[in-house]
């Protein structure tokens, strides 16, 4: 008998639910969510990348599970980030592109949820995901009256505490910018850290730590180590308040503009000024995900806590930033512009030194963690996500609820082994068979057409409940 696709989603969630990976309150691990800004699939070194230098990030992989098809849920950040924060797709909550909407307080969120179970809750880094202040001017959107409906903090999510800017920063010194620009260098691409003596001016963004309450500690240096300044201290204090915790870490590095100081600079001395500064502040990041292992396995946690790591999206334009041998970069649905380098470590249940290829992407974090955590979902309003830890665990298994993108107008729709996507809001398709062309050069459609067709059909199908969500009717 031949099998729809809506029944073989529906046999494959009876699978999975029967082999779902529970454990126990007791044994609940800490929960730690990495997520970088722009950096390519090809930067970093678990990634076949030989010039950049990413011991520690490599190191870590290599001690849990790499993923070689993970996908970030747009290629653009905030809505990236809105689907870590709800399993759903970014366009249900209207967050279609960067700098746009917010996260509405009607969405359930998975720090509200964890926080309720017992877990301490902290987010540091970038937002992104609306205004921080109505009160002062404040990067894109913050402290202007029109953008005041977007006006949504972490706490007002689930967070007990967070240390955030709304947007970018610089990578290093991050409220500042130099009065004048060395030759190659440039306020939009980036600079060498501005030395002592040197004028700079305020770079018109701020931390903000709570309601209207900007951070009045010392935010000079690698704002990588700035924000694990942070983080360090809220794991302490989880820690004494014996509760298990969870954290969204979100640097801004390599997001433009990548400032870097000479130190890390001089590591990458044979190569250009532009690659010295884009590598060189990756590399800074890199020794701060080294610093924060350092501190959980020195506070016997390493072998309890999950750390998932990713990007939000591909390499920008014009930078140094690479995806490898993937099509295209950031704001494509191509892979380059959504596979992103990924990893999962959880010494304590996962064996390490794993390299999976099934497709995965970031709106599976909180099914994923959910259903680990024995925590049911309190609304029956779509998910887009799904548990993907049985996948980890049974590696032969293949990925059977697919993958819907929407970005500008572009729309694509990813299985387990073909992508349908559309440049231009549906109007013309093409098919690819990504396990046998993961490069894209083939466009299969026209001797597919049945498969394309009925993958047509899931897809509109997929954005007639995206745009009902959007409409309000999930709340």
């Amino acid at each position: 008998m031949k099998l729809t696709s809506k029944i073989r989603f529906i046999l494959t969630i009876t699978l999975l639910s029967t082999t779902k990976f529970v454990i126990s309150a007791k044994e609940r691990p800490n929960i730690i969510l990495i997520m970088t800004d722009d950096q390519g699939w090809f930067d970093a070194g678990f990634n076949g990348n030989k010039m950049i230098q990413t011991p520690n990030l490599d190191a870590l992989a290599q001690q849990g599970v790499i993923f070689d098809r993970f996908y970030s849920a747009s290629s653009v950040c905030s809505p990236t980030r809105a689907s870590v924060m709800t399993g759903r797709n970014p366009n249900r909550m209207g967050i279609p592109s960067a700098n746009t909407g917010h996260l509405k307080l009607e969405e359930i969120t998975i720090a509200e949820l964890l926080r309720k179970e017992g877990y301490a809750t902290g987010h540091f880094g970038k937002w992104h995901l609306g205004t921080l202040t109505k009160k002062v001017k404040d990067a894109n959107r913050g402290g202007k009256e029109k953008h005041f409906e977007h006006f949504t903090i972490p706490s007002m999510h689930g967070y007990d505490e967070f240390f955030c800017t709304e947007s970018k920063v610089p990578t290093y010194d991050p409220m500042i910018y130099p009065t004048t620009f060395k030759e190659g260098e440039s306020k939009k691409y980036g600079w060498t850290a501005v030395a002592k003596g040197e004028r700079s001016e305020a770079y018109n963004t701020f931390y903000w730590v709570d309601n209207e309450q900007k951070a009045s500690n010392d935010l000079s240096g690698d704002d990588t180590k700035l924000i694990v300044d942070q983080v360090i201290p809220f794991i302490h204090q989880s820690v004494s308040n014996k509760k298990p915790f969870f954290t969204t870490v979100w640097p801004h590095t390599p997001h433009l503009p990548v400032v870097t100081s000479e130190y890390y600079k001089n590591k990458y001395a044979h190569l250009s000024n532009k690659e010295q500064l884009y590598y060189g502040c990756i590399t800074a990041l890199d020794e701060q995900v080294g610093r924060l292992w350092q501190e959980l396995k020195e506070l016997g946690l390493a072998e309890n806590t999950m750390i998932w790591f990713c990007s939000d999206n591909g390499p920008e334009n014009g930078t140094p930033g690479s995806a490898g041998k993937f099509r295209a970069r950031k704001r494509s649905l191509y892979e380059g512009g959504l596979r992103t380098p990924a990893f999962v470590v959880w010494k304590k249940e996962l064996a390490g030194n794993q390299r999976l290829d099934f497709p995965a992407y970031t709106s599976d974090y909180m099914p994923t963690i959910l259903n680990i955590l024995n925590i049911e979902y309190p609304d029956n309003r779509p998910v887009d996500g799904m548990d993907i830890m049985p996948l980890i665990q049974h590696s032969s298994m293949q990925r059977e609820k697919p993958m819907g993108f929407q970005f500008n107008n572009r729309i694509s729709w990813v299985t387990h082994q073909y992508k349908l996507i559309s440049e231009d809001a549906g109007k013309t398709f093409e098919l690819y068979d990504l396990i046998n062309d993961e490069k894209e050069q083939n466009n299969i459609i026209q001797n597919n057409s049945e498969l394309a067709q009925h993958m047509k059909e899931d897809l509109l199908e997929w954005k007639k409940s995206v745009s009902h969500s959007l409409n309000g009717n999930d709340y």
